[in-house]
């Protein structure tokens, strides 16, 4: 993370939903969970944790340190007023997934909607920006690349491309570290106003015909 990295510009999405999976690089999110809070303080912001990000970053250091609601993405034990995938879909206007891990991006490609974030991101209208973390050689992997081509044919969904990063097992630089947080929010923005922009074309991807009255 570099200066260049944490410039604050400006971010459009007035209710953003941050989802962490697991990837060692889902540490990093206390810092950008107050990189928000700061910078953006118009910006209403929510978190959903994976079970498996809970090894990197707990919810209470998140909650602590963002002020915000922080979410295990599991179903609840006892009943809710509300289903908890529903409001997930329906409440941003921005999601960003940081770090996305191979499995988080197959489960999604797929078309699963085994956990609450899962199924809220396969129904959302929201614009969704992923960002890879991948082990040495995920990003040449066969599976990356078919779900990958999946996710991006989606009109909602950004897939932004990682850098290569240190691993923290071999110590090479042969993995594949998520895109700066303020890149992949940028990305989710992008796509978020050119999601709300008028449909220029009919429901066949022609142009509507002119009808003299």
């Amino acid at each position: 993370m570099n200066s260049a990295s944490t410039a604050v510009e400006p971010v459009g999405a007035r209710r953003l939903l941050v989802i962490g999976t697991g990837s060692v690089t889902a540490a990093h999110l206390p810092f950008w969970a107050s990189w928000l809070k700061i910078g953006h303080p118009g910006t209403e912001v929510r978190y959903v944790l994976t079970g498996a990000a809970g090894r990197f970053v707990t919810r209470e250091s998140l909650a602590a340190i963002g002020g915000c609601e922080v979410q295990a993405d599991r179903w609840p034990d006892e009943p809710e007023p509300r289903a908890r995938h529903v409001d997930l879909a329906q409440w941003p206007d921005a999601v960003v997934v940081f770090p996305a891990t191979l499995n988080y991006l197959a489960r999604l490609a797929l078309g699963l909607g085994d956990s609450p974030s899962l199924l809220a991101l396969q129904c959302t209208p929201a614009a969704i920006a992923l960002a890879p973390a991948l082990p040495p050689g995920g990003a040449q992997s066969a599976a990356y690349a078919e779900h990958t081509a999946k996710l991006r044919a989606r009109r909602n969904v950004v897939v932004v491309t990682p850098h290569p990063g240190r691993s923290t097992t071999s110590g090479k630089r042969e993995a594949w570290a998520p895109a700066p947080f303020p890149d992949v929010l940028s990305a989710a923005d992008r796509l978020r106003v050119a999601l709300e922009e008028p449909a220029l074309s009919g429901p066949d991807g022609h142009e509507p015909e002119t009808v003299s009255t």
